[in-house]
């Protein structure tokens, strides 16, 4: 494997040994991937619809940067999980039906439970501490674990944005939340921040969201901004809460494929992811801000910019480490140092 331009990008070469070990002799560049072996066509699939940011700002952007770099590869995008749900498609991943994927943290939890812990409550102060993790050592054991569990690379990874509850009242401290029945997604990370935060977790489908708030099965929910304005919450809720509790993680990850690559193959595409995870850090941060505003002039629900995070945070923090165990309590108290604050 070649050198990265990138901190970002050193997970390729750390990943490269037993990835290796899994296919034999497919990492041979001389192969039909090379420049002289014609164009190849790489598929790349996501669950995410065209206004969110994962596909106008990611999934387009390492398609136009991998074929502006003009090095054999195009790529086809799938998104609206076309090619299946995110657990159909994490396994299609791992057998090679399908080249590059980007996937939440917690989805991913399924393959390798560690990785799940980068969408625990609070891990991240903001998108900034999760690029200075990624880029850091401390982010080595996960990525490899999960390499060594999967069978897959790690291109990239970014945040799509932080979580915010809503709900017919202001959730400012921890004690807001006792008795008020708030949805969480059924994945164990998100069920365990649920506890963390002092939550009564109730689990409802995210399509059926609206309809459970709008009946009373439950009394509020979180989500991150764009989820929040896509599914129209403000008509049945009356407060938006900015307790930024959790970053929603997504990762780029690809099969082996990857070996089948030229060098020059292989770096145009590290090079495209890394311009991608830019681009969705800035456009998430874009979206929100100007969703915010709108919310905070319009009058449809009240904006509450007054939570007491370092009061949630310690909580969950606090509860995280009590709980975790093993590589993820690892994975947590790794992130962790390399906080600021």
């Amino acid at each position: 494997m070649i050198a990265r331009r990138s901190p970002r990008m050193k997970w390729i070469a750390l990943m490269a040994a037993p990835a290796l070990l899994l296919v034999g002799c497919a990492g041979d560049s001389g192969g039909e991937g090379g420049a002289e072996g014609g164009t190849m066509e790489l598929t790349l699939a996501h669950s995410y619809n065209p206004d969110q940011p994962q596909d106008r700002c990611g999934a387009a952007v390492i398609k136009e940067e991998v074929e502006k770099a003009d090095v054999g590869l195009t790529i086809e995008l799938f998104g609206s999980s076309q090619l299946g749900g995110d657990a159909d498609r994490i396994a299609s991943v791992a057998s090679g039906d399908i080249d590059i994927d980007i996937q939440g943290a917690s989805a991913l939890g399924a393959v390798y439970e560690p990785i799940s812990v980068l969408d625990a409550a609070y891990a991240f102060d903001d998108a900034a501490h999760l690029a200075e993790f990624m880029d850091s050592d401390a982010s080595d054991k996960v990525i490899e674990g999960f390499a060594d569990a999967a069978g897959v690379y790690t291109l990239g990874a970014w945040s799509a944005g932080a979580r915010h509850f809503t709900a017919n009242s202001p959730i400012r401290t921890p004690e807001d939340l006792e008795g008020m029945r708030i949805r969480f997604p059924g994945s164990p990370q998100f069920l365990m921040n649920a506890k963390a935060l002092g939550a009564t977790a109730t689990e409802v489908a995210y399509e059926e969201l609206y309809l459970a708030l709008q009946q009373g099965t439950v009394e509020g929910q979180e989500n991150p901004i764009t989820n929040i304005k896509s599914q129209n919450l403000a008509e049945v809720q009356d407060y938006l809460s900015l307790s930024a509790h959790q970053l929603n993680t997504n990762l780029v990850i690809m099969s082996q494929k990857w070996n089948d690559l030229s060098e020059e193959q292989q770096e145009a595409l590290t090079d495209a992811v890394e311009v991608a995870v830019d681009e969705v850090t800035a456009c998430v941060a874009e979206d929100e801000e100007a969703t915010i505003e709108e919310w905070r002039t319009g009058g449809d629900w009240e904006v509450i910019d007054d939570v007491d995070v370092d009061a949630f945070q310690t909580k969950a923090v606090a509860y995280l480490e009590e709980t975790l165990e093993g590589e993820s309590l690892e994975v947590f108290e790794a992130i962790r140092s390399t906080s600021s604050k």
